[in-house]
């Protein structure tokens, strides 16, 4: 490979909007690659560039650090992917995207309903929890829809840099 055709993490970084501590991160957890430099410096394929546009897309829907993996590791290791690559392996997201748009329409009808209605009753209100029966259910908010529930993958994950 021509030295030439690879990009320093600061020409990466600039381009990507993520931050060098994010790009180290994404490739120490294997989700991207990098060459060294006779020196030592991290040297990147220009094609890094779509990986980390998909884990920003992957985070923002949801997706973990394992997940975002496992659709990477749907892509071709000997040629840059393509957009029949990206579209075949974004159907996974399908799903995910429909359950947690489902969930959210719940929860924004019964915020609506419960805000609007005014009874500010704790014995009627569905939102309320008297004498804490649901903590029996176990631990974090039950009420919410179980799509709403799931940890959030980011906390896990290095920074990101500007949107």
């Amino acid at each position: 490979m021509d030295p030439r055709d690879l990009m320093s993490m600061g020409e990466v970084t600039s381009r990507s909007g993520f931050a060098a501590s994010a790009i180290r991160y994404y490739e120490s957890e294997g989700l991207i690659e990098a060459h060294r430099s006779s020196t030592g410096q991290r040297r990147f394929e220009r094609n890094v560039l779509r990986r980390l546009g998909f884990i920003r897309a992957a985070s923002n829907v949801g997706l973990s650090i394992e997940e975002i993996r496992s659709e990477l590791g749907r892509l071709p290791d000997n040629r840059t992917p393509n957009k029949a690559d990206w579209h075949r392996i974004s159907k996974h997201w399908a799903r995910r995207l429909d359950e947690q748009i489902a969930a959210l329409e719940r929860l924004k009808q019964g915020l609506d309903s419960c805000i609007g209605c005014g009874c500010l009753s704790l014995r009627s209100c569905a939102f309320s929890n008297p004498g804490d029966v649901v903590g029996a259910r176990g631990q974090g908010a039950q009420l919410l829809p179980d799509t709403l529930r799931r940890p959030h993958p980011t906390r896990r994950a290095a920074p990101t840099g500007p949107a």
